[in-house]
């Protein structure tokens, strides 16, 4: 699995609880590949200005043709939020047809970034096998 370096939001500082998010999109054809993880990283380069963001990883496992996020988030309600901004709703309907999309979330009383990762990275491994 390859993970793109960790990128901050705006509360990367946040010291409570988080709520993490892990999205697992898998490709039906590989054509389409390149335009999804674009889509990707043009969501990254906004993640500065997403209202209670605390941070967001990429990463692929492009032999499977699958890619997603492990989004950490102040809370639901945050990651809710951006869920119905325009620019993710834009993205969602532009490859909805492209391939299958699978989420989990969780709670967890602090942000530990090693733990968090492990957990996702758990989660995706466990599901390409």
């Amino acid at each position: 699995m390859t993970r793109v370096p960790w990128k901050p939001g705006p509360d990367a500082g946040w010291d409570g609880p988080v709520y993490v998010s892990v999205t697992d999109f898998a490709v039906d054809r590989a054509r389409d590949l390149p335009a999804v993880w674009t889509a990707g990283l043009r969501l990254r380069r906004a993640w500065p200005r997403m209202q209670g963001a605390v941070g967001l990883w990429l990463w692929a496992i492009p032999t499977q043709r699958r890619g997603g996020s492990v989004s950490v988030w102040r809370s639901e309600e945050d990651l809710m939020r951006f869920v119905r901004s325009p620019v993710h709703v834009a993205i969602m309907r532009a490859n909805r047809d492209k391939g299958s999309l699978r989420s989990e979330n969780w709670e967890s009383p602090c942000f530990a970034p090693q733990t968090a990762w492990a957990q996702a990275s758990d989660l995706v491994l466990r599901s390409a096998s």
